[in-house]
Parts: C-alpha cells; sequence; structure tokens
C-alpha cells in the first residue's frame, strides 16, 4: 500500500516475507551529495519522467510479499507556486498530484486527485538533502499506527526506496522496499 502512487505509491512504490524491525535512527540512509540542490517546490521535478521500479514486498501486518515490477511515468509541470504530476502507472493514468511548499515549515504537501471525482486528500512529504521522506499515520480506535515511503536519491537517476510501519514512530518494520531507475523524460 503506496500512499501516494508517487514511489508512494507514492506511495511511489511497493509494499508488503519476514518483518525487519529496527530503530529509526539505525537505518537512516546516507546524505549524498546531487548535482544543484533546488529549493521549493522546484525540487519536486527531480521525480518527473519515466522511471522502471524493482522492488520486493514483504508479509507484514499491513503488507503481502510479492514483487514490484512496473513503470512509473511523471507527467510534471509547474505553474507558478504549484507542480502538478500526472502519474501514470504502466501506462494508465491513475492519479493527479498537486504538490505546494511551506518555507516556514520547510514542508511540501501534496494532493492526489483521483480520476473518478472522489474529493482530494492531502499528503506530506520533507525534502532533507537527497532523502524524501512521505510520512502518514492511520488511527483505529486508541490505537496509532504511522506509515512512511523514504526515498533516497543516489544519483538523479537512481532511487532507493522503503516503506515501512511503526507502532511507536521509533521501531520500523519494512514492507517493501526496492530501487527506481529513471529511464526516460
Amino acid at each position: 500500500m503506496r500512499r501516494f502512487t508517487f514511489s508512494l505509491v507514492i506511495g511511489f512504490t511497493a509494499l508488503s516475507a519476514i518483518a525487519v524491525v529496527r530503530a529509526q535512527d539505525a537505518h537512516k540512509p546516507p546524505v549524498v551529495a546531487l548535482q544543484q540542490p533546488t529549493a521549493g517546490v522546484d525540487a519536486i521535478m527531480a521525480y518527473a519522467g519515466t522511471w522502471k521500479i524493482t522492488g520486493d514486498r514483504f508479509a507484514t501486518a499491513h503488507s503481502d510479499a510479492g514483487k514490484e515490477d512496473s513503470t512509473l511515468r511523471n507527467d510534471c509541470w509547474k505553474s507558478g507556486a504549484y507542480v502538478a504530476c500526472n502519474q501514470y502507472v504502466n501506462g494508465d493514468s491513475k492519479v493527479l498530484l498537486v504538490f505546494t511548499y511551506d518555507e516556514k515549515q520547510k514542508m511540501y504537501t501534496s494532493y492526489p486527485i483521483p480520476q473518478n471525482g472522489d474529493a482530494a486528500s492531502s499528503g506530506r512529504l520533507q525534502i532533507i538533502g537527497n532523502i524524501w521522506t512521505f510520512p502518514w499515520q492511520v488511527t483505529q480506535g486508541n490505537q496509532i499506527t504511522y506509515f512512511h515511503v523514504v526515498n533516497v536519491f543516489m544519483s538523479p537517476d537512481h532511487i532507493e526506496y522503503a516503506q515501512e510501519f511503526s507502532t511507536d514512530n521509533v521501531r520500523w518494520t519494512t514492507m517493501a522496499k526496492g530501487t527506481e531507475t529513471k529511464t526516460g523524460n
């Protein structure tokens, strides 16, 4: 279950054999210097283009085991303070994502707009260096479960991703991990 089809799915990619639990600090990926750091909403344009996604999903309380093998195309454009991306998965348009940026909070907001006319929801995105984190949480009764997708841009054309959940926001269980390789614009 990816939050946004945007390597989240954004849910920019996969989900779900044996859960690996580890402390959040122990799994922080390395910060890699990319070409020119881009500020504000312009940073989202790094995800424009076509990406080959491969990975593994693991059996957990929130995911099923399996393989991820898909093609993601983000047809993105910028207009003023907004970036919008029509997101295609294996050739099918799935969602329109609109991104904004709050300079004071150093946080992005995404608004996935479904094709069927359902109301748009919103999600968060934090970008620190080459690490993009899409966090969200689900509350059932008195229990909060935290989720996030972490995309690490190893280069402008290569992303390592992981989707994880936690019941305490400290120890994380991996639901999926893999790579995204840019194959075209």
